[in-house]
């Protein structure tokens, strides 16, 4: 099968229009994909607004790793926020504040991450990124992963209760998370349109 067929067969993502002529030059391909994914997220990590009474900034990691996952499909989602995740426990300063290392308040929302670009890939590679309400869905989904983790994550690192936990680490981002969700919704069907898949 020609590298020019492939991006048309079902399941592929936008990470899948990358030619690669051969099998050492995918591997290349995505071993630069899994590393720029996770210097992507760690760069929107430093957009980050404090929230009153929050130990939670508003950051742009979220969006980024949302962004990754559905780009680049399941598994290399995963592998990149996993990077992303290892690095900054190693001590690279790129988490959100310019912290680094494990167990801060904010690190379930890392952890959540790594689940939400795994899960908004597998979306994607079913045509989750291909339209308006497609990827408003995606991306729906994606966050509430991340919250699923990083809330209870947050409750117990700070000694808070769950509703606690919510109001402080949920509803605060709520606008935001709209906001991005919004662009999303821009800026990924209009890929593939640009990229003639549309499928």
């Amino acid at each position: 099968m020609s590298t020019a067929a492939a991006p048309t067969r079902t399941g592929a993502v936008l990470a899948d229009l990358l030619p690669a002529a051969t099998a050492s030059r995918a591997r290349v391909r995505d071993a630069a994909l899994v590393l720029g994914g996770a210097a992507l997220t760690g760069v929107a990590a430093q957009i980050a607004v404090p929230i009153p009474g929050s130990p939670v900034p508003v950051t742009g990691q979220t969006f980024a790793a949302l962004l990754v996952g559905t780009a680049l499909g399941a598994r290399r989602g995963f592998l990149s926020m996993a990077l992303y995740a290892l690095i900054g426990v190693a001590g690279l300063p790129w988490f959100a504040d310019g912290k680094a290392g494990a167990g801060g308040a904010s690190f379930g929302y890392v952890l959540g991450m790594l689940l939400a670009a795994t899960v908004v890939g597998a979306l994607a590679r079913r045509g989750g990124d291909r339209g308006v309400l497609r990827t408003a869905g995606t991306m729906a989904v994606g966050t509430a992963v991340t919250y699923a983790i990083g809330v209870p994550y947050l409750a117990l690192s700070t000694g808070m209760s769950l509703g606690q936990a919510v109001a402080a680490g949920l509803v605060p981002f709520l606008i935001g998370d709209a906001l991005k969700a919004a662009l999303a919704m821009g800026a990924l069907p209009t890929a593939w349109k640009l990229a003639g898949r549309r499928g």
